[in-house]
This record gives structure tokens, C-alpha cells and sequence, in this order.
């Protein structure tokens, strides 16, 4: 565990590993009726409703559902109801809505349509007396514990446990539930993971990549989204494969790319990228052992590939607070933010 404690944001990224096992140990009962609930269903297609870290936690479980219970996952925008009023045949489907509040008016009007429309509706959220979960049929409460600064942490790892959880549960997979039972342990350890390198690249840099491959892409999107809000840095995500057909004609000598490698079938490739990005000149930094030119980042291997990104974004809270702080910023005060933002 780590003994900084200058902002809240860094009490709640120390206070991640103990979330998550509260989630698993408390939340137990309501996980399994809710993945019972799906298995009656068996939908033919899961959608997904969110907005920012919350829509980085449902792109992440669209990769574990795809990859685990092998239907298609699709993002409906909340705007097709709260602005557009339109209806939808979900009469086959079930719908993921997640928000750490639970109050955006958009949010709640797409998951109400969605139930309307036949799906099985099931919220994520952090609020259980929250207007979203009175509109879905389930409502998990994800056992986060208040958070206090602007930028959430710990609400989307609880957010992704919580989906990963519900999606064991679902489908039966003795191995997942195992590994989530062994998460709490490799977040500690990625709480210690040394970035220090990465800082010494960004000083001074107005822009950087991040790079992600399958599930560890929604985790970079998560990442950039947190370099934006805490450090007033461009950061921009792109999949691993993506980077090569455009983007990577913005990389010149010393252009900062952090890529997050996870250990699963896409590591190899994403360190090849890694490693070509290097060979251009850019400043390349992997979560990945290899001896090659792209720098390599400390990582807690977790032993499954659907949880060894959530301890990569440990890991990146933890520097991206440390890196906020040195450059003069307030990660619990990012400028313009607040910490429920309500649209329509």
C-alpha cells in the first residue's frame, strides 16, 4: 500500500483493492440472481448505456461478453431517447446501464426505453436509491464507497469487477470467478508498479498516444480520458492495430506512447507495435517484459487475461496522480469538471 496520501484521489486509488473485495464478498447474492436473470434470458445481443469512465467500463465488458459469452455487445447512445425519442426492438436483448451516480437524465431515460422495449435491464451503479436503478429490472450496487474527487478511480474498477463478476455468474466460468477472487492481491501489487520513466518523456510534451489492444483499448481510452482531467495533457487512445493506419504520422522523434500490453492473445502484437513505434524514433514505453527498445513499465500479472487490464489502470492512477501533482495540477479539482455531470 502505498503512504501518499495528498489528495483524495490518491486515497482512492489506494483503496481500490479493498472495494473490490468488498464488491465480491458483499455483493455476492445480488451478482449471482443477477446473472441467473441473464442466463433465463439468454439474450442474443447485450447493449450498453454510459458516458465517460462509466462508457470505458461498458467497452471493456463488450470485449469480455464478446470473448466469454460469444453474442455481440453494442453502445446505444442515450441521446436516441432523452433527445431524439425514438423506440428500439430489444425485444431479444438485455442492457447494461452504468453510471457511478445514477442521476444523468439521459442515462436513465435510455435505460427506462430499453425496459420498455423488452430488454432485460440491469444497472451498474454506485447509488442503489439512485433514479437508475428504480428504472432497470436489477440494480447491483457496486460497493465502491463514496469518492470524493472529480476524477473517478475506484468507481470504474468496482464498475468493471461488478461486469466481470455478472458475466461469470452468467455463463458459469469457475476460472473467472476464481481470478476476481484473487484480484484484490495483484491490485496491491500494482499499486508499487514504478512509472517514473514515463514522467521524464511527458515533461514537456503537449501530446501522447496510448495503445491498447482488445480489452486493454477500453482501458486506454480510460487512461487518456484521466491524462485529459488531471493534467490538462492531449492524450489520445487508439487500438493497437488502429495506430498504424493514420495516427502513426503524427509520431516524430521523441513522441511520447504508452502501451498497455495485456497478457493475453493480443500481447504479441501489441509489443511488435510497440517496438515499431519505438524503431520510428518516438519515445515508446510497454507493459511488458522484452528486451527490446521500447522502455519497459512495471506490471502486476494477474493470471487471466480479462483481469490483467483492470491492474494496468491501477497502476496508471497511480502514476497519473503523482505525474498531476508534480506539474503543478489538482487531481481532485480538474478545471471545468465536477464530479456528476447531469446531460440530457
Amino acid at each position: 500500500m502505498s503512504d501518499h496520501d495528498d489528495s483524495f484521489m490518491r486515497r482512492e486509488i489506494d483503496a481500490i483493492p479493498g472495494a473490490v473485495a468488498r464488491l465480491l464478498e458483499e455483493g455476492a447474492d445480488e451478482l449471482a440472481a443477477a446473472g441467473r436473470a441473464l442466463a433465463a434470458r439468454d439474450p442474443s445481443v447485450l447493449v450498453t448505456v454510459a458516458r465517460g469512465s462509466s462508457d470505458h467500463a461498458a467497452a471493456f465488458l463488450k470485449y469480455a461478453v464478446e470473448l466469454v459469452a460469444g453474442i455481440p455487445v453494442a453502445s446505444v447512445g442515450p441521446s436516441v431517447a432523452s433527445v431524439y425519442g425514438a423506440r428500439m426492438r430489444l425485444d431479444d436483448a438485455a442492457c447494461l446501464a452504468i453510471s457511478q451516480s445514477g442521476r444523468s437524465p439521459d442515462i436513465v431515460d435510455m435505460a427506462r426505453l430499453a425496459r420498455a422495449s423488452g430488454a432485460l435491464s440491469l444497472a451498474l451503479t454506485n447509488t442503489p436509491g439512485s433514479p437508475l436503478a428504480a428504472a432497470c429490472d436489477r440494480a447491483i450496487d457496486i460497493r465502491a464507497g463514496a469518492e470524493r474527487s472529480v476524477a473517478a478511480t475506484k468507481t470504474f474498477v468496482n464498475s468493471a469487477v461488478a461486469g466481470l463478476a455478472l458475466l461469470a455468474a452468467w455463463r458459469n466460468d469457475a476460472r473467472l470467478a476464481e481470478a476476481l477472487d484473487a484480484l484484490p492481491g495483484h491490485l496491491e501489487r500494482a499499486l508499487d508498479a514504478d512509472w517514473t520513466a514515463l514522467a521524464d518523456a511527458l515533461a514537456g510534451d503537449g501530446s501522447v498516444f496510448i495503445l491498447g489492444r482488445g480489452p486493454a483499448f477500453a482501458i486506454a481510452e480510460e487512461a487518456a480520458l484521466k491524462f485529459k482531467e488531471t493534467c490538462q495533457l492531449h492524450a489520445e487512445a487508439y487500438s493497437a492495430a488502429e495506430v498504424m493506419h493514420g495516427p502513426v504520422s503524427l509520431v516524430g522523434a521523441g513522441f511520447p506512447v504508452l502501451v498497455l500490453a495485456a497478457r493475453d492473445a493480443a500481447e504479441a502484437a501489441t509489443v511488435a507495435t510497440a517496438e515499431a513505434l519505438a524503431d520510428k524514433g518516438a519515445r515508446v514505453f510497454v507493459t511488458a517484459a522484452g528486451g527490446g527498445r521500447a522502455r519497459r513499465l512495471g506490471f502486476a500479472a494477474t493470471g487471466h487475461p480479462l483481469t490483467d487490464p483492470l491492474a494496468l489502470i491501477v497502476a496508471f492512477y497511480g502514476f497519473v496522480e503523482r505525474f498531476a501533482r508534480s506539474t503543478g495540477h489538482d487531481p481532485d479539482r480538474p478545471v471545468h469538471l465536477r464530479k456528476v455531470t447531469e446531460t440530457r
